[in-house]
């Protein structure tokens, strides 16, 4: 297997994916599709939303294929893979960089495809949703939502590379991967059933209204601060802050790690005297929350960000690891009751 990602073109993604159902019943090796009733969705940044599920940023969110995946077992809000202005060759990834036995962990960050690529990626996976949603009658066509995710700091945000990301994810009507994608549709329109070319017009180019943000550890609350100002004030997004189990303390996580049965894991304290410190963070929120209800718009938290520990037996390369996964839930839910008053 290669440790390289392919991005394939629409049409071949397409032609996969409506072959292997016609033919199988599946589609990406999915054996179980979900399909969502009908008038029942959450309503989330003025749009509809037929689960409250779906992968947060991460490997499996880089390529189309995946994405596809995710939405026909059931995931309806997508965390695209966070994008930098360090991408591509630039951007190296120690392999392996994951490790999923009891407790998850990885020691990569950001997506491994050029920015272009990824943009490409998103925009490919947008449309076929739309179009299988009707097609294999897994729900409505308007009933799932993107989320784009940039890091790392404000100046690689504002760069030409970052911003027109941003923008084309805002909007994508101009670029060349949603017009091929329309227009590739259309051509293959002897293969649908049930979409019409009425609903391959009708696919909206508007594919992000929200953004989360993912800063590095031990980033400073003012970076934080003025990237959530900037996404709310001059790009109009519902912003996100991406959140570290950090907030919690040291003396907590220990003891939380040590009752749970992970003992064996080991972490100092630098990262928790480093990282921003709870009694900064609530009111920053607070803040951010005035602002974006002052622009007609929302801000909230994802929580949590994965947890920085120490390579001891060589589980993956390197010195430092991101754990993730069911030892992270008990930090992750106690951090969301301590906030949930904010």
């Amino acid at each position: 297997m290669s440790d390289r990602m392919t991005c394939m073109p629409f049409s071949q993604l397409l032609n996969w994916v409506l072959d292997e159902y016609r033919t199988q019943r599946t589609v990406f090796g999915v054996h179980h599709p979900y399909a969502a009733k009908d008038g029942q969705f959450l309503e989330l940044f003025g749009r509809k939303l037929e689960t409250p599920v779906g992968p947060a940023a991460g490997p499996h969110t880089q390529l189309a294929q995946n994405i596809i995946a995710a939405y026909f077992s059931g995931s309806r809000f997508f965390e695209v893979k966070t994008v930098q202005i360090i991408d591509g060759e630039d951007l190296p990834v120690s392999k392996p960089c994951i490790k999923a036995d009891d407790e998850g962990y990885n020691v990569e960050w950001s997506t491994e495809l050029y920015v272009s690529q990824a943009q490409d990626e998103y925009i490919k996976a947008w449309v076929i949703l739309h179009l299988i949603a009707k097609e294999f009658g897994l729900g409505a066509q308007d009933g799932f939502q993107f989320n784009m995710s940039v890091g790392y700091d404000l100046a690689g945000i504002k760069s030409e590379k970052i911003n027109t990301f941003v923008d084309s994810l805002t909007e994508a009507k101009e670029t060349e991967s949603f017009k091929n994608a329309i227009a590739t549709a259309k051509a293959a329109i002897g293969k649908f059933q049930k979409v019409t070319l009425a609903d391959i017009e009708a696919i909206p180019s508007t594919i992000c209204n929200s953004a989360t943000i993912s800063t590095l550890h031990g980033c400073p609350p003012q970076e934080i601060e003025s990237i959530a100002n900037y996404l709310i004030t001059e790009k109009h997004l519902n912003t996100f802050v991406k959140c570290n189990p950090t907030l919690l303390g040291y003396a907590f996580a220990r003891k939380t790690m040590d009752a749970m049965g992970y003992d064996y894991l080991v972490f100092g304290e630098f990262h928790f005297d480093d990282d921003l410190q709870y009694k900064d963070a609530v009111p920053m929120f607070e803040r951010l929350i005035a602002l974006a209800e002052s622009q007609g718009l929302s801000f909230g938290v994802k929580l949590t960000n994965t947890f920085p520990v120490d390579i001891k037996r060589n589980e993956l390369p390197g010195n430092e690891m991101y754990m993730s996964g069911k030892a992270l839930f008990p930090l992750t839910i106690s951090l969301a009751a301590r906030l949930k008053g904010i």
